[in-house]
């Protein structure tokens, strides 16, 4: 049996869950998410007003999917309690990024700077020139725009600039050495 699927998602007090059929709707302080959970994996309640995601049979796939549906519900609910904030920091002489009101534009050394919108339901903060955050609801969709927004300019592991999340550590390698 999935240790991870077995388990049931406790429902804080202020969020209403609706299930209804393979679709999971939850509400919360914080704004609405939804989720259509795969086809053999049921979602219920249980006396506690948990959440609890079953199989109905031992085949792979079934084990496959029942930790993963367990998990993504599991994120709508602190979705919409606490939400998702990823921090982010830029190394490198003139790397720098600037709210546009909704958006973000970053000079990263490219003949032109690079524009980046705001998705619905994503928000973005910058602190300084050289940190920022973005933070939403939804887990899938702030991790998507931080992975395409470090895209923009990997971290350099000979001199180490570049996009990169707050804490990432960059494995340096040495240049090569003049005779």
């Amino acid at each position: 049996m999935s240790r991870i699927g077995k388990q049931p998602v406790p429902v804080p007090s202020g969020v209403d869950v609706t299930i209804d059929g393979q679709n999971v709707s939850v509400k919360g302080p914080k704004g609405t998410l939804e989720l259509a959970v795969a086809e053999p994996i049921s979602v219920s309640r249980d006396d506690d007003g948990a959440i609890v995601v079953s199989r109905p049979d031992d085949e792979r796939r079934s084990r496959s999917l029942h930790g993963l549906s367990r998990t993504l519900v599991a994120n709508l609910v602190t979705g919409v309690t606490e939400g998702y904030t990823i921090k982010m920091e830029i190394f490198g002489v003139g790397y720098r990024v600037v709210a546009k009101g909704n958006n973000l534009e970053f000079a990263l050394g490219y003949s032109h700077p690079v524009l980046i919108n705001a998705p619905e339901g994503v928000t973005f903060a910058v602190e300084t020139p050289t940190k920022f955050s973005i933070s939403g609801i939804d887990k899938q969709k702030v991790g998507q725009i931080a992975a395409n927004i470090r895209r923009l300019r990997k971290s350099d592991p000979y001199k180490g600039k570049g996009i990169r999340y707050e804490g990432e550590q960059i494995r340096r390698k040495v240049g090569k050495t003049g005779k």
